[in-house]
């Protein structure tokens, strides 16, 4: 990884810079030398070039383009700056845990605010912290989703004793949409030795009393339970938009969809809430099959895994919440987060 990225800059100030480098030999001579002193620097710094391939181009000696490189630098013609992401990411990190209280955040230097990108860096960061907080005895819950599939692809094998993994929320569907539950539990269990217990159920039924009775099951129970001992949760922020894919699963009627627009900003496990971190719509809520909200509360690593664009509002809703205490996002997200006021 890069971690000091030169910025160069090439101006051309023609008609200072001649004024400047005038010699009694006069200022067509001075233009041409001017011109040489520009070719090189953008052949040096901006195509990669060595000196010696400069040299030949311009048909002059490699000593001459070390001289009219310096001059370009002495010049201004060449600006460099020195951009450190490092040190940006800390005082973000720093900046976020004491606006929202957080145990930790931790601030990845995405090179594009594209969603895509930000999942893989995301998901770089968060198997880095897990891999290396990470202990004998954890129990870790999970829930499911393609930020959740990167941190999982990411994740490198730790030999831990006794470690379990549990799915917090249910994600069966009639959907053919891949929420990679099965895949995020088996890669989970792979890098921590364990075997990870399932919660084959859909995220929200049509009835509590449904709910109830899948409730009410010993097996299920069990999982459940574990769930909610769970010192150690791994989640994201699901947006408030079609292409979300926990929209794309079928759970909701037409009236839910509208409802759902119109006062959530983005759910956890499955559950809305408003930009308040208030859960929205009560009776969709005793229809989910997971984790409260409540519950995450409690937990020893609450952590948050979110950034881009349309995770924005959710996120801060969910930290409004203090239903994480552990964030892992981007670089712009984090900056919105802290220019944003209640």
């Amino acid at each position: 990884m890069t971690l000091f990225l030169p910025t160069v800059y090439i101006c051309k100030r023609k008609r200072y810079l001649i004024s400047k480098l005038k010699r009694p030999w006069g200022e067509e001579m001075e233009q041409e030398k001017l011109k040489k002193v520009i070719e090189a620097a953008k052949q040096y710094y901006l195509l990669d070039y060595n000196q010696s391939d400069i040299a030949k181009n311009l048909g002059i000696s490699r000593p001459t383009v070390s001289r009219l490189l310096q001059i370009a630098k002495e010049e201004g013609i060449v600006q460099i700056k020195i951009m450190d992401p490092t040190e940006d990411g800390e005082q973000l990190s720093k900046q976020l845990e004491e606006k929202f209280g957080l145990k930790k955040a931790i601030v990845a230097s995405v090179p594009q605010y594209e969603d895509n990108m930000i999942k893989q860096y995301l998901g770089e960061k968060a198997a880095a912290y897990l891999h290396n907080t990470l202990k004998d005895k954890d129990i870790v819950g999970v829930t499911w989703g393609t930020t959740l599939y990167h941190i999982a692809v990411a994740l490198k094998q730790k030999y831990v004793k006794d470690v379990q993994v549990v799915q917090l929320k249910g994600g069966v569907s009639h959907s053919e949409t891949n929420t990679y539950a099965s895949e995020i539990l088996y890669l989970f269990g792979k890098a921590f030795n364990s075997t990870p217990l399932h919660l084959p159920l859909p995220a929200i039924v049509d009835h509590v009393v449904v709910k109830q009775a899948m409730q009410a099951d010993r097996h299920i129970k069990r999982v459940l339970d574990i769930g909610k001992d769970a010192n150690i949760a791994v989640f994201t922020i699901g947006p408030v938009k079609s292409e979300s894919l926990l929209f794309q699963l079928g759970y909701f009627t037409d009236d839910d969809i509208d409802m759902l627009k119109a006062h959530a900003v983005g759910d956890i496990c499955s559950r809305f809430f408003n930009e308040k971190g208030q859960v929205v719509n009560n009776s969709l809520n005793e229809r989910t099959l997971g984790i409260e909200l409540e519950e995450l509360k409690k937990k020893e690593q609450s952590i948050l895994v979110a950034g881009g664009a349309h995770k924005i509002s959710g996120i801060y809703g969910a930290l409004k919440g203090n239903y994480a205490n552990v964030l892992v996002t981007d670089q712009f997200t984090a900056k919105f987060l802290l220019d944003k006021r209640s």
